[in-house]
């Protein structure tokens, strides 16, 4: 992003200035090439299209490069590193997502930093080889798994967080990775997985949610999975109404997935009495992942033409590091 001279508001920036502001991208000793959206975007407007004109770049360059790092705006990165992480099979090179909290070309911008050690970051080599081979996100100091970590603060430069999984590298003078936490070099040739569905919808609880409240939501036209945002390890109301909103719902074949609204921690559907009639209904645990993980692992798993036995089966399994397995079969 950058400042508007004329209004004082943030808006996106042709990469062709951040050349200009971060003088520093010459002395790389690497060879640097761009690509830009042809109308670059604020991330708040970010969609299905959006990752989709991501993962397609990738695949058009995935040869002629050793890795690659996505500038994006801070808001929706999360969700859009973990839609990336998914559509990106057997991603053996590097991309990283970074941005910044202040806009470069303020003085006192987090912007250059974050560029310059994600740059580094993607081309790190060990043994000829990427040392990274998986999205990932870099953000003040420290690189995450992208489909793990969470946006949770507006003021520090700190702005992201991994609550379930350890940073995999952490730079300081030098930078300092932790290979054992890393995804394995995949095997099988890359390829990009678009089909990604949409018709999806969250239904947040709260203390005092009424009838009419939840189902506006899950009788919506159409829809095909619904992310319930629970309390705790995934309990909810026991109220009868909920309960056979909930059935009304999964009976119509919309696929339902707890995921907890605390940032730390994973559902457990059954530990507490409230959660046990979820776990009978059918409704799905989404483990120790994030909202923005869980959503996007739905729209991709929805998006493919599978049972729904398969789409559960790949609904539990970890397919790019996004789920601690044990918790989600719980």
């Amino acid at each position: 992003m950058i400042e508007d001279p004329r209004t004082g508001s943030l808006r996106p920036m042709e990469f062709s200035h951040l050349i200009d502001m971060v003088p520093e991208l010459a002395r790389f000793n690497v060879d640097l090439d761009w690509v830009a959206f042809e109308n670059p975007i604020d991330s708040s407007d970010a969609g299905i299209h959006d990752w989709q004109k991501m993962a397609e770049i990738i695949e058009v360059n995935y040869s002629g490069y050793d890795g690659f790092v996505i500038l994006h705006g801070t808001d929706t990165m999360s969700f859009s590193a973990s839609a990336l992480s998914f559509m990106l099979h057997n991603l053996a090179k590097p991309v990283v997502f970074t941005g910044s909290q202040l806009p470069v070309g303020r003085l006192r911008t987090d912007g250059k930093d974050n560029l310059i050690t994600a740059i580094e970051i993607a081309a790190a080599r060990n043994n000829e080889h990427p040392l990274l081979t998986e999205v990932a996100l870099c953000f003040e100091s420290n690189l995450y798994r992208g489909n793990r970590t969470i946006k949770f603060n507006t003021e520090d430069f700190d702005a992201f967080l991994s609550p379930n999984y350890p940073a995999l590298a952490t730079a300081g003078v030098h930078i300092s990775y932790k290979r054992e936490l890393m995804l394995k070099r995949p095997e099988g040739p890359f390829r990009i997985m678009k089909s990604l569905e949409n018709r999806v919808g969250v239904l947040k609880l709260f203390p005092g949610i009424t009838e009419a409240s939840i189902k506006a939501i899950t009788r919506t036209k159409g829809l095909c999975g619904l992310v319930m945002e629970t309390y705790g390890s995934g309990n909810a109301p026991s109220a009868k109404w909920f309960i056979e909103a909930l059935k009304e719902a999964i009976d119509s074949g919309i696929i339902v997935v707890n995921v907890t609204q605390c940032s730390m921690g994973f559902v457990e559907q059954g530990r507490y009495e409230t959660s046990t009639a979820l776990r009978q209904l059918g409704v799905w645990s989404a483990g120790d992942m994030t909202f923005e993980a869980a959503i996007t692992k739905l729209m991709f798993v929805l998006g493919h033409d599978l049972s729904k036995e398969e789409r559960e089966l790949l609904y539990y399994s970890s397919l790019r590091g996004e789920l601690t397995t044990f918790s989600a079969l719980v």
